[in-house]
């Protein structure tokens, strides 16, 4: 094996590694979330990025770029949402083709009520991880990160 083989076999390896400490955190924070507020990770993901913005509200393009779901997931998500009246979509004034998302009262509410929850499984998750040699260092790694300013 050469040592390009190698370097892209440990490429994988540490791919596959990364892909499977995001899998145990989402898992184990989506049954937490849905037991006890009735949300999906994706869901408290979505009312989370919206509600930290200054004004509260993004286009849709921005905000499926945030949360790394297509254009289409993203609709569907928000509308699923909308209906249960945690969010509002409307146009923008100054680009009647832009749709602004932002988070209701409910929508700030529920999340407010889950954010425990979601930090307590995260820690959990994070800290069950971390136990595994192959996932120790990404652990290592996450918990390294600087606070957002």
């Amino acid at each position: 094996m050469s040592a390009t083989d190698e370097q892209l076999q440990a490429l994988g390896q540490g791919w596959a590694a990364l892909a499977a400490l995001h899998a145990r955190i989402e898992t184990h924070i989506e049954r937490v979330l849905q037991k006890g507020h009735g949300l999906s990770a994706r869901e408290y993901q979505v009312l989370d990025v919206l509600n930290r913005q200054d004004s509260f509200h993004l286009r849709m393009n921005q905000l499926a770029d945030t949360v790394a779901l297509s254009q289409s997931a993203t609709t569907r998500l928000v509308t699923r949402l909308e209906d249960r009246g945690l969010l509002l979509r409307y146009l923008c004034a100054t680009d009647r083709r832009g749709i602004y998302t932002e988070v209701s009262p409910a929508g700030r509410a529920l999340l407010e009520q889950a954010r425990p929850g979601y930090e307590a499984a995260l820690r959990e998750a994070l800290t069950e991880a971390a136990k595994r040699p192959e996932l120790a260092p990404l652990v290592a790694a996450v918990e390294a990160l600087p606070a957002p300013a």
